[in-house]
């Protein structure tokens, strides 16, 4: 009888054991496929009264913020913006970096993720790439506003004509050009590929508008085995080829600045050092979109779990460190060998009417991640990662506008030296804040946010075995 006691509550310690994985881990709380897709179909169907408020408000915001204002500098011309000499380049650029660095997480988690099989980036890579395309967008949209005659823009572009007239390649606009589309293209692509499937059981599910709309988009997909076996390659392909695109990218936005000979932007590191930035931002960025979705859209708490919180704050806590080791090594080097305007530049980042932003910048970036994302269980809250990952961006934006508009002020002509005072750029940063917001919105109705299939992939892939006493997780490859 002792012996069936005993044997019982091993059996139900088990059985506890078991169950605390499965409610902790999505890999290993697995649903009927049907089902999944009801949730998410569900969850794109189910829109309140709330949802079209901000919606509407947000539509109101692009239309004055963006569209409105960005007509009225049309007509003024770029006189009505803070740029004039000394800082040439203002929050125009300052949003250009802002955005490409956005865009950067998209690439790093879904890319560089299934490249090394973490596994617990299945139920959100689709969010980060939408996040890539959307930030692109509105960097373009950023180097279109810094033009001032944006209908001239096709001059950037190599167009054979009989005035032989070729774009000027020692331009930073067509270094950014070339990286905005290339990035673009390939990011879209790439986000495209897994998509296809999810717009397939959306075709099955749909009717009306919506059922052409997904028919159109899912290329006929059926499911069939060599289907999947061309799209598994394509992926594949996509995924390593994406990644030093994604590298390449930020690299080109540095050498904007580096390739000057101006007082502070003559770094060895700014490459590196932009590239780690971007995938500050960018995590930032990401971790807010999930908390966000996790919270307002119905069915998501199954999906994204506390465990996808707590595996992201890891990584922005390495981030975190890798920035900051970056920053204090093109800080030092600079003062240590700089020459006296480099010197006045650094003095003045930190004691000039805008110290408050460099202090500030070394917060937000540095102390609070540091401070909060050590501890196992803050990384697993939601709302606290929404919290670290806004202070992140906000700090990251002052990072980018300290070394653009800030940096300019100082050059080896004291007498043109002038605080930059932002002028209309404001008003068209908030839109393209805006429009940022709003095409997720309208996304996060049109298409599945969660990919179902990879989901169902990685919880067929996983299982518990027992050796002994112990339960483990195991992985099985699949083909």
């Amino acid at each position: 009888m002792a012996d069936n006691q005993n044997r019982n509550g091993v059996a139900h310690d088990n059985g506890s054991h078991e169950e605390h994985f499965r409610e902790k881990h999505l890999m290993l709380d697995p649903m009927p496929r049907g089902k999944m897709n009801e949730m998410v179909m569900d969850a794109m169907h189910t829109t309140s009264w709330k949802f079209w408020l901000v919606f509407g408000m947000l539509a109101a915001l692009v239309a004055y913020a963006l569209f409105y204002k960005w007509g009225v500098m049309i007509l003024e011309g770029l006189g009505v913006a803070g740029v004039n000499r000394p800082a040439y380049w203002g929050i125009f650029l300052v949003n250009t970096v802002f955005w490409i660095g956005i865009s950067h997480a998209g690439t790093f988690i879904s890319a560089i993720l299934r490249v090394f099989k973490a596994e617990y980036r299945r139920p959100f890579t689709r969010a980060a790439e939408l996040m890539t395309t959307f930030g692109l967008i509105q960097a373009g949209f950023s180097i279109f506003m810094h033009m001032g005659r944006v209908w001239l823009s096709y001059w950037l572009m190599p167009i054979p004509n009989q005035r032989e007239l070729w774009p000027n390649f020692h331009s930073p606009l067509s270094w950014d050009l070339l990286a905005i589309t290339t990035y673009l293209l390939g990011s879209t692509m790439y986000l495209f590929l897994p998509l296809i499937p999810d717009l397939a059981m959306a075709r099955d599910r749909s009717d009306g508008w919506r059922k052409t709309f997904y028919k159109v988009l899912a290329l006929g997909f059926r499911g069939t085995e060599g289907e999947w076996v061309h799209l598994r390659n394509a992926m594949n392909i996509f995924a390593f080829a994406i990644i030093p695109v994604m590298f390449s990218v930020h690299t080109i936005v540095s050498w904007d600045f580096a390739m000057a000979t101006r007082p502070g932007w003559s770094s060895t590191v700014f490459g590196p050092y932009f590239v780690i930035g971007a995938l500050h931002s960018g995590m930032g960025a990401v971790v807010m979109v999930l908390a966000v979705v996790r919270g307002t859209m119905k069915n998501m708490k199954y999906f994204i779990r506390p465990e996808h919180f707590e595996a992201i704050g890891k990584l922005m806590l390495i981030i975190s460190m890798s920035w900051g080791y970056f920053f204090f090594n093109d800080y030092l080097v600079q003062w240590y060998g700089g020459d006296k305007w480099t010197k006045q530049l650094l003095h003045w980042h930190e004691a000039g009417p805008m110290g408050w932003m460099w202090f500030a910048m070394l917060l937000f970036n540095v102390v609070i991640p540091w401070g909060v994302l050590w501890n196992r269980k803050w990384r697993s809250m939601p709302w606290l990662l929404f919290t670290v990952g806004l202070l992140i961006n906000v700090g990251m934006w002052f990072e980018r506008y300290i070394i653009i508009p800030i940096s300019l002020t100082i050059n080896r002509m004291p007498f043109t030296w002038r605080l930059y005072e932002p002028g209309i750029e404001v008003w068209l940063g908030i839109g393209t804040l805006a429009f940022f917001i709003l095409l997720y919105m309208a996304a996060s109705k049109l298409i599945p946010l969660i990919p179902v299939w990879e989901v169902q992939e990685g919880q067929m892939a996983h299982s518990l075995k027992k050796f002994g006493r112990e339960t483990v997780v195991t992985v099985s490859e699949l083909e």
